[in-house]
């Protein structure tokens, strides 16, 4: 089973909890945002979705 995390700029804060929480390191900061640019990665663990305070991230099965 994959995952692909989905972050909302919009709502994304720049507080880069997701980048340090991450245990496959998926997050990256771009332009003050969180961007999955190792979305492969994902383990679907959703430790990222739990520490964004913004509600900023989901994560999807596909």
């Amino acid at each position: 089973m994959a995952f692909n995390p989905i972050v909302d700029e919009d709502k994304c804060e720049s507080c880069e909890e997701c980048v340090d929480v991450c245990p496959v390191e998926v997050f990256e900061m771009q332009d003050g945002k969180s961007v999955p640019v190792n979305a492969d990665e994902c383990l679907g663990c959703e430790s990222c979705v739990e520490v964004c305070e913004a509600g900023a991230i989901t994560v999807e099965e596909t």
